[in-house]
């Protein structure tokens, strides 16, 4: 028996209006979730190091076990077998497949057993596999030899091969591929503000290497370029047989004027766009090359293309891979005609929660930054749509919520999680509004399904529709009511 009753609601208009073969789940990321950090020959990943460096991670925590999906990855399907999905986007573990991670090494045919297995159990429970590349985590071997991405020439090999063992490997059963999950909040979190591995950043006080104002342009042109080799090989050599997708996806949150009357907020908040938004999509999905904003800004810390980089890197996404979460107003931080830092890495923009005329971006969760902003999610669909053109997948999308943290078994409304109910039913609603408007949507990822390790966060963001107790040695789950919402939701608006 239905729980929800949208025949009666004010979704009752939308029923139907997803396509047939809309795409819909949840999304995870290996070092969030796998656990066995070092179990079966799988290689140290910069993340593995920093969690093992004291003052690192907020509440002191590793993720050498996280969630034990590496143990319980069948009873997670089977989860989200029980939850109504049709797809599932989790990451592979690169040092997990190529423990030292480079063109020579050697792989690790457990590594490759894993994930065989694990896509084998999807497709056994008609779950459709979305596989990410990368979802931050470098082995660090590579680090440790040449700093990974910030030396290009060597790099690049070493990811195209990683890639190409994936093809050879799993291709045949894997239809949608992703290269690279948020390059810019790898490059920026990592290198700018360095609370991410590798850790780097012009702070002295907090980091012993990094140089913020050159080298997130420098990771992210890397990471644009080794993307777009390896579109390049799956198109050319892989497509014709496996008949696949693949794509890139980007992280982007919508930024409004904080003034809505004033043509500098305005202009800030066009530029907020471009640095977060524009910056991977206008070489991918645009011109061809960086905006404008960033290179008047910049100048040469922003590295060029050749002419023939710029022909590889465009088109090379048969997607927009979008991931999204909340909204912000902005306005200027430096007045017009000063000096603008060379480590100010954003766009020259102060953030606030409201807006001029005192009105809030939306209700707060359990993250600080992250509040429901379902009106900037619905103006950042048409803006990528208008800008862009092309099918968009929307990879990541949901929020923690305020008072999950509570010992085990949770009881009561722990479980009976409104807050995120209520995030879900009005996100995805646009997302049925944008079809109907003639934006072409083809799948919807809720990040995420498990309670997990929140990267520099540790254990102290809940994002999940399952409840996790993280004190107990199986990481018992607990589904939340969220993830009935979504199984009910998501079949009322999928046409049949």
């Amino acid at each position: 028996m239905a729980e929800f009753d949208f025949d009666n609601s004010p979704e009752a208009g939308l029923k139907g209006s997803l396509r047939k073969d809309f795409f819909w789940g949840y999304a995870t990321a290996a070092p969030q979730i796998e656990g066995a950090w070092n179990a079966d020959g799988k290689g140290p990943s910069t993340w593995d190091i920093l969690a093992h460096t004291p003052g690192r991670v907020i509440d002191a925590s590793t993720a050498d076990d996280a969630t034990r999906s590496y143990d319980f990855f069948r009873e997670d399907v089977k989860l989200m077998k029980s939850y109504g999905v049709n797809a599932y986007r989790f990451s592979l573990s690169w040092s997990r497949i190529i423990p030292l991670g480079g063109k020579d090494d050697p792989v690790n045919e457990a590594g490759i057993k894993f994930y065989s297995e694990l896509i084998d159990e999807l497709l056994a429970h008609d779950i459709t596999p979305f596989v990410t590349l990368f979802h931050w985590d470098v082995p660090q071997a590579l680090e440790d030899r040449y700093k990974s991405m910030l030396d290009a020439e060597k790099y690049v090999p070493d990811f195209v091969r990683y890639a190409r063992v994936c093809f050879e490997t799993f291709g045949g059963k894997v239809k949608h591929w992703i290269t690279y999950n948020e390059p810019g909040v790898y490059a920026l979190a990592g290198y700018a503000g360095g609370a991410h591995a590798p850790n780097r950043s012009s702070d002295r006080e907090k980091y012993s290497e990094g140089d913020t104002s050159t080298e997130p342009w420098i990771v992210g042109h890397t990471q644009l370029l080794s993307h777009a080799q390896v579109y390049r090989m799956y198109k050319e050599e892989f497509a014709h047989t496996q008949h696949g997708t693949i794509g890139i996806t980007l992280s982007g949150n919508w930024s409004a004027p904080y003034d809505a009357t004033s043509p500098a907020d305005i202009a800030a908040a066009q530029r907020a766009l471009e640095f977060e938004i524009a910056w991977f999509a206008d070489p991918v999905h645009g011109s061809g090359d960086y905006p404008a904003s960033m290179r008047a800004q910049l100048g040469s810390r922003l590295p060029t293309f050749t002419d023939a980089e710029k022909q590889t890197v465009k088109g090379s996404s048969d997607f927009y891979g979008m991931n999204t979460y909340t909204a912000f107003f902005v306005r200027d931080k430096v007045p017009p005609g000063q000096p603008i830092p060379p480590e100010d890495h954003k766009g020259n923009l102060a953030w606030s929660d409201i807006n001029s005329e005192g009105v809030s971006r939306g209700a707060e969760s359990d993250t600080e930054w992250l509040r429901t902003s379902p009106w900037g999610f619905a103006k950042l669909l048409h803006w990528v749509w208008d800008r862009y053109r092309v099918p968009i997948y929307i990879t990541e999308n949901g929020t923690t919520a305020k008072g999950e943290h509570v010992p085990a078994p949770p009881a009561g409304d722990v479980l009976n999680d409104v807050h995120r109910i209520e995030f879900y039913r009005a996100y995805v609603g646009e997302v049925a509004k944008a079809v109907t408007e003639g934006i072409d949507i083809r799948s919807y990822f809720g990040w995420t399904l498990l309670d997990n390790w929140e990267w520099a966060k540790g254990y102290t963001d809940r994002f999940g529709v399952t409840w996790v107790d993280f004190e107990s040695e199986e990481k018992k789950r607990y589904p939340k009511r969220s993830a009935a919402f979504n199984r009910e939701f998501f079949e009322h608006l999928i046409a049949r």
